[in-house]
């Protein structure tokens, strides 16, 4: 299970600038979020993690998603139930947190691209311009009802917030990189903050996937993300938990030139 703990009580990072703990590999003439051109809403945008030393060919996620809305502000999208996406998996299927943490990141360079389908209910997601971080919206949907079913809509309940640490966006066309940077944080509906990974973070830096400098600019961006909570800030306005997709937009796919080699989409 992955480590979920209460986040200690700290002064909000108020004089602190917000670090950019590493850069990923973008193509070139890609630019940052919030600056034009912008894509329409319902349009597809393909939402791109690669890991910190990406090289062409190597796996990455890529998650399908209808934009909301993509501005100056940045980028709203939706991962809708169902969704066919790309993940990084072992040759066997198996996941990273199949293995044990020390052996973790050791491994980690032996995954391959599998493709596979997002079970839960949807999330949507938002990524403001220039920020180290994407804030993802989740809801409970009661047992028995199809989250994909617009006429569920009325009955899904606000889960919370997760604060995705990642590495500020860019896009070229209707693809938009980033790259995980593990720590995370779980925001309750009463506004309760949990630090998410906070081992994971540690065993990164252990095995020289990320230095101590960048750790230390990771798990201050974690603290700038509750300041930001606590500000009630554009990602966390109210009204996006109130937030329900089209019912006109269809689930989205993989575009046809994407690649895997393993096939978990219906396992």
């Amino acid at each position: 299970m992955p480590e979920v703990l209460p986040m200690p009580d700290a002064p909000p990072p108020t004089d602190a600038p917000v670090p950019a703990p590493y850069a990923v590999r973008i193509p070139g003439g890609a630019h940052p979020l919030g600056t034009p051109p912008f894509l329409d809403p319902g349009e597809v945008v393909m939402w791109r993690y690669r890991d910190y030393a990406w090289a062409p060919g190597r796996p990455e996620t890529v998650s399908p998603m209808r934009v909301v809305r993509d501005d100056a502000r940045g980028l709203v999208a939706w991962l809708a139930p169902g969704t066919p996406q790309l993940t990084k998996r072992y040759p066997d299927g198996s996941d990273l947190r199949d293995v044990a943490l020390a052996e973790r990141y050791v491994r980690a360079p032996h995954r391959v691209q599998a493709r596979s389908r997002w079970r839960g209910a949807g999330i949507l997601r938002v990524a403001q311009a220039g920020t180290p971080w994407s804030v993802w919206l989740f809801w409970d949907v009661p047992d028995g009802l199809d989250p994909a079913d617009p006429a569920a809509h009325d009955t899904w309940e606000f889960a919370g917030w997760y604060v995705n640490l990642e590495t500020a966006h860019h896009r070229a066309g209707h693809d938009t990189f980033t790259g995980d940077h593990v720590l995370d944080l779980w925001i309750e509906p009463d506004g309760t903050v949990h630090v998410k990974d906070a081992d994971e973070l540690e065993a990164a830096e252990q095995v020289g996937l990320l230095s101590a400098d960048e750790t230390a600019a990771i798990r201050l961006n974690a603290e700038h993300g509750r300041a930001s909570f606590r500000a009630g800030d554009w990602p966390f306005d109210d009204a996006w938990t109130r937030w329900r997709p089209d019912a006109a937009w269809t689930t989205p796919d993989l575009r046809a030139d994407e690649h895997w080699e393993v096939d978990l989409l219906d396992a």
